[in-house]
């Protein structure tokens, strides 16, 4: 008779102990793996936050440096880029190495008018006659600050002048390679895609 008491008695302990436990706070390890998780959530909201910050703060530089008094309605609108026939590889010593390639690039308006467009260049060279993991020579970045030092312009010709050393990188010229530019354009953050090929000289 006496074992019947002693069993509820344990019977109501385990039940009191198991609602207590499911009315308590997370455990440590719990909240070490919570705080975990919302720390990765966090990081990587930050660097959304960054990289959205950049495309920004590239796209705003130039209009930073623009006088009050000019108007939106008064900024040129880029349609495109050109690579003109002058872009080629150069041989200065005339000894068979080719060590500059020099890229010529003329941004063009609405109007078709050739303009002085503020924005960052990325220009690689290919050889698309050999493999795909031989066939990028050589690549570039030319930042807006230096791009503003690089206008070029004659009675003959207005543009861009990027010039490139690639002695280390041809080692003949006697196959057509492939010349690719992006100009991201700061004012629209727009970007525009041109290539060109350039052919060795006669033989």
């Amino acid at each position: 008779m006496k074992t019947i008491p002693f069993i509820l008695t344990v019977s109501l302990l385990a039940v009191v102990a198991g609602c207590q436990n499911n009315g308590n706070k997370p455990t440590p390890a719990e909240q070490i793996n919570t705080l975990k998780q919302e720390n990765i959530r966090i990081a990587r909201q930050v660097e959304q936050l960054k990289k959205e910050n950049k495309r920004l703060e590239d796209r705003c530089d130039v209009l930073s440096g623009l006088p009050e008094q000019v108007k939106g309605q008064n900024l040129y609108r880029l349609k495109t880029i050109k690579i003109t026939r002058y872009t080629n590889l150069y041989d200065k010593d005339k000894d068979g190495q080719y060590e500059k390639l020099i890229v010529y690039i003329q941004p063009i308006d609405e109007d078709g008018d050739i303009i002085k467009a503020a924005g960052a260049v990325d220009v690689q060279l290919w050889d698309l006659n050999k493999e795909q993991s031989q066939a990028l020579l050589g690549q570039w970045r030319v930042s807006r600050s230096e791009l503003k030092k690089l206008w070029f312009a004659t009675l003959i010709i207005i543009n861009y002048r990027l010039t490139f050393d690639v002695a280390d990188k041809i080692d003949k010229f006697d196959e057509p390679l492939t010349v690719k530019v992006t100009f991201t354009d700061y004012l629209s953050g727009r970007v525009f895609k041109e290539q060109k090929v350039i052919e060795p000289p006669p033989s």
